[in-house]
């Protein structure tokens, strides 16, 4: 099986979609239209404790290290 044939067969990992609703993390970023690092940080806070051998403590952090480096970005852009 090729990874195209994979990539069909399930698109996006489950830990990427609400449970009541079935919103993605992808879609969610998609109509806000966020930037890069401010969607990573919510597609991070979005599957915290979801994703198997990630803790939540992890992705909540990897969400924090990406708004820091969104913060540091717009400072840098008013200088």
């Amino acid at each position: 099986m090729t990874k195209k044939e994979d990539y069909k067969k399930n698109p996006e990992p489950s830990y990427y979609s609400g449970t009541k609703y079935g919103y993605s993390a992808r879609n969610i970023v998609e109509d806000f239209q966020l930037g890069y690092n401010t969607g990573t940080a919510v597609s991070y806070l979005l599957r915290a404790g979801k994703k198997e051998g990630n803790p939540a403590e992890q992705d909540i952090q990897k969400a924090i290290n990406h708004l820091h480096f969104e913060l540091d970005k717009l400072y840098n852009d008013t200088l």
